[in-house]
Parts: structure tokens; C-alpha cells; sequence
């Protein structure tokens, strides 16, 4: 098949040891990200099969439109809600997805965690331009971690608390206080009781209708003026603008994200903030992560091509 691989950032796909399931394939990868119709029709043109890093590209129906030879979309990691599958099935176009893991994810957020409490980026900085020592950080020990949305990165981020001898405190859906009550945890009264409480509040939900949105200006302005909030999940978790204007507010005192509306991020004004921490997507980013999801989507693009059994997102 023709195999195109869109948005590698750092052109280390090919480096993957799961690349080698490619061979025998005409492989095509681009290294940059493009948004406009007429770029992304061209370059997918003779595609018989995409392969998507996670949902860097959308997938639109007028995309798919100019795509006549597209056959299947090969999605790396479990979501697809960047491909727009009803257009999908109506053009008869299989879309498959793998499995991810939350450990990657789960562990630059705690980076984040240390990295801002403790000023570690300012620091090194500060040593190398010659300055020794001018903040001041703050421990985690006998302070509230605050977890909103207790999944698979949230369970991971309880025991991470746990060991560093934090307090743990979780709301979320109905699902999510269930479990977190039946782990030993404790489920805070009310989302503004969440946000009151935390010394460091850390975002794990996933993004869709009900929660687009769902940490408000008024949840911000609850926080401590000595707390941190932490997005690894989704940036439009956030209403647009409050994180910036709490930020100003100094309720939270600081933030840390991994995460943007658009990305890649060129210029935001969260980056001239000083209480700000940003990182440019790199929760999943890591060696074994992404041998697990293109080792995944690889296996079912084979598979396709061989007329094994698969399971289609867009059947």
C-alpha cells in the first residue's frame, strides 16, 4: 500500500523498531504540521492508508471528499474523535485504532508536579547564566493533590501523591468518585470544594461536550494564591481565557501544561507569563509509547492489507 505518516515531529518514526513492520510498503512522512485543504488533499492524494499521530490532523468530511483513493486510517493510540466517521463509512473508508498506555503521560505530569513547585527550569537557567539561588520552592509533603477525572493517568498521579506523602483528593463523574472512594481516597465535597482544597490540581478528563469548558473562571478563582494547577489532558478543558487572566489574578499562583488549543504553538500569551510552565505535548511522546501505538497501528494496517479481521471505528 501507499502509507502516508503526517505530523512526525522529529522525523523519528523511521527510527522506531515497529517501522520495520512497514517494509514492503511505499512509505511517505511528513514532518510538519499543515492545516490548509488544498496542502493536506496533496499531500494525501495517492494515499491508500494514513497513519495518524494521535489527533495532530483532523480528518474532515471535505478532506476525505478529495481523497478517492483513501482505503484506511490507521490511528495511533484508542480515540479517533478527530475523524469524522460518519464521513468515513459513507466512502467506505475502514478506520482502525490500537491501545495506548497512561505511564508516559502519567510521568511527565509529575515532572510538571516537581518542576514547577520547586522552580527546577528557573533554577538551571539561573546556574547557568552565573545567578545561585533565587527562589524559593515549596514541598509536597502533607499537601493536597487535587485530582480531577480519576482514570488511568489519574490512578497513576494517586500513587505518585501517595509515595511522595501527599494528600489525595478526587471529583469527578459519578464513576470516577466511586472509584476513587473504593481505592481508600477521598472524594471532595463538590468541584468548588476540589478546587478550594488543592494544593496542586491536576487535570485528567477527556474532552467532549460535557466537559469542553468545565473548569471555570470561577473554579480558578477559588484556588489558593500559593497553588498549581497542572493540564496534561486537553487545553479547552479550560474556558478560553480564564486560565490566563487567573494567572494575572494570581489565583492560581502558578500553572504547568503540556497542552494548547493549537497546536504546534508558534505564540501564546501564556509563554510570557512568568507563574507559567508550558511544554509542547509531550505527555505520550517518549521511546516505548510510541513503540506500543505504532507497533499497534502498524500490526492493524497489516492485517487489513492481509484481509484479516478487524475491528472498523467507522462501521
Amino acid at each position: 500500500m501507499k502509507i502516508v505518516i503526517p505530523d512526525d515531529y522529529q522525523d523519528c518514526v523511521r527510527t522506531l523498531e515497529a517501522f520495520a513492520r512497514l517494509e514492503g510498503h511505499e512509505v511517505t512522512v511528513f514532518n510538519d504540521t499543515v492545516t490548509d485543504l488544498d496542502t493536506l488533499s496533496a499531500r494525501f492524494r495517492d494515499a491508500e492508508a494514513l497513519v495518524l499521530i494521535r489527533e495532530r490532523t483532523p480528518i474532515t468530511a471535505e478532506l476525505l471528499a478529495r481523497l478517492p483513493n483513501l482505503r484506511v486510517i490507521s490511528q495511533t493510540g484508542g480515540g479517533a474523535a478527530h475523524v469524522d466517521l460518519a464521513a468515513c463509512r459513507e466512502r467506505g473508508v475502514t478506520v482502525l485504532a490500537g491501545t495506548g498506555s497512561p505511564h508516559a503521560a502519567a510521568e511527565l505530569t509529575w515532572g510538571l508536579v516537581l518542576a514547577a513547585m520547586r522552580h527546577i527550569p528557573e533554577e538551571a537557567a539561573n546556574l547557568k547564566a552565573g545567578r545561585w539561588q533565587r527562589t524559593l520552592g515549596t514541598g509536597l509533603k502533607g499537601r493536597t493533590l487535587g485530582i480531577f477525572g480519576y482514570g488511568r493517568i489519574g490512578q497513576l498521579m494517586a500513587r505518585y501523591a501517595r509515595a511522595f506523602e501527599m494528600e489525595v483528593l478526587v471529583w469527578g463523574r459519578e464513576g470516577t468518585r466511586q472509584r476513587a472512594a473504593e481505592a481508600g481516597l477521598e472524594v471532595a465535597a463538590s468541584q468548588a470544594a476540589l478546587f478550594e482544597r488543592s494544593d496542586v490540581l491536576s487535570l485528567h478528563l477527556r474532552l467532549n461536550d460535557e466537559t469542553r469548558g468545565i473548569v471555570t473562571a470561577e473554579d480558578l478563582a477559588r484556588m489558593k494564591p500559593t497553588a498549581l494547577l497542572v493540564n496534561t489532558a486537553r487545553a479547552p478543558l479550560i474556558a478560553p481565557g480564564a486560565l490566563e487572566a487567573a494567572l494575572c489574578e494570581g489565583r492560581p499562583g502558578m500553572a504547568a501544561a503540556d497542552v494548547f488549543d493549537d497546536e504546534p504553538v508558534i505564540d501564546h500569551p501564556l509563554l510570557e507569563m512568568p507563574n507559567f510552565l508550558g511544554l509542547p505535548h509531550l505527555g505520550y511522546v517518549e521511546k516505548d509509547s510510541y513503540e506500543l501505538y505504532f507497533g499497534d497501528a502498524f500490526d492493524n494496517l497489516q492485517a487489513f492489507a492481509a484481509g484479516r479481521p478487524v475491528k472498523n471505528l467507522a462501521a
